[in-house]
């Protein structure tokens, strides 16, 4: 089963985003790690990025109609898009939030998220391994 790799706003951009937080991990660096971490454990993956929420919100609609399993990065609709939460709500399939920094040690805004609630589990602040590890909770909730 391919499972579906959603990454939200400014994600393509890493490169231009806070040293800090991101490092000087690229989009196509990113990609790359979890198309290979992916192909290690044996797992058929798609990677989508799309700054628009109306994008993302539709591709969410395609999973739940192919009742396929979702690793979603929502980045700044994380805090505040019950669009994209009600999305989630219709999946049958497994659905994992992962974020490359830890939102609870940045801005108090970024602390709330609105789809933590209705996914099987987060995981966040380990930068690219946060990916690896919803790829290794992933198969074994597909299994």
């Amino acid at each position: 089963m391919k499972i579906l790799i959603l990454n939200g706003p400014n994600l393509s951009r890493l490169d231009l985003r806070e040293k800090n937080h991101y490092g000087d991990l690229s989009y196509s660096d990113l990609t790359k790690e979890i198309t290979k971490k992916a192909s290690e454990i044996g797992m058929e993956i798609e990677i989508k990025h799309s700054d628009s929420e109306s994008e993302l919100i539709s591709w969410i609609h395609e999973a739940a109609d192919k009742k396929q399993p979702v690793i979603i990065n929502p980045a700044a609709f994380t805090h505040y898009s019950y669009a994209i939460r009600d999305a989630i709500c219709m999946l049958k399939a497994p659905v994992i939030e992962v974020h490359l920094s830890n939102p609870l040690s940045r801005e108090e805004f970024r602390h709330t998220s609105v789809v933590s609630g209705v996914v099987q589990g987060t995981i966040s602040g380990f930068g690219v391994d946060s990916y690896s590890l919803a790829l290794l909770a992933m198969q074994k909730l597909v299994k």
